[in-house]
């Protein structure tokens, strides 16, 4: 029988080993964008989704699009309640015609989560884009499966924006196309941006 304070040592060393999760650095950052009949999770529905895992040095490594099918007349409905769309008609339409051919939101969200659990692992699943805490609030809300994939660090480009625009003037004219592969593709450049900003930009302001 070991003396108590071997025993102690023992737990002690056994608890640094397995107990104690050792933090890891993330690898991979996972862009998300969703189109949504609106900005709330509780009425609202998901129309699109696009997804693109990349490294820190923007290099694509998987992406992935998908409509979400819903009923027609739920976003109808949801769709003449929001002004904003009233702003874009043929995206209105463009949407609706495409409902019948979408994929229910289930198999959408195993698709997601598959492809993250492809190319994250064990690495922290940092989700990235624009005002990403909204559709993250939809993600936590229909799609708890790809929510738990994900870790609660999220990295939000409209920070950085936010950050650049009030401390050093710096604007990223962004076009507005409201789709969500083309969003993710801008938010990517803009971070790029605000980066070569600070690589090279700053020496000359």
């Amino acid at each position: 029988m070991l003396p108590e304070h071997d025993n102690i040592f023992l737990l002690n060393h056994l608890y640094n080993d397995v107990m104690v999760e050792k933090p890891s650095m993330p690898t991979r950052l996972v862009w998300m964008d969703l189109e949504m009949t609106g900005l709330d999770p509780e009425s609202d529905l998901i129309l699109e989704v696009a997804m693109e895992i990349t490294d820190f040095n923007f290099t694509t490594l998987a992406s992935y699009e998908a409509r979400v099918n819903q009923p027609k007349q739920s976003v109808l409905e949801y769709m003449q309640r929001n002004v904003w769309w009233a702003n874009y008609p043929q995206l209105r339409e463009e949407f609706l015609a495409g409902l019948d051919k979408a994929k229910p939101s289930q198999v959408v969200a195993h698709e997601l989560a598959g492809l993250i659990n492809e190319h994250c692992g064990q690495d922290p699943a940092i989700i990235a884009g624009n005002s990403i805490h909204s559709d993250r609030k939809f993600i936590k809300r229909y799609w708890p499966e790809v929510d738990l994939k994900l870790h609660y660090r999220m990295l939000d480009v409209s920070a950085w924006k936010v950050l650049m625009q009030g401390k050093y003037g710096v604007q990223f004219k962004k076009k507005e196309v409201h789709h969500a592969f083309d969003d993710i593709q801008a938010s990517i450049a803009e971070l790029q941006y605000y980066l070569e900003w600070f690589k090279h930009g700053s020496e000359n302001s």
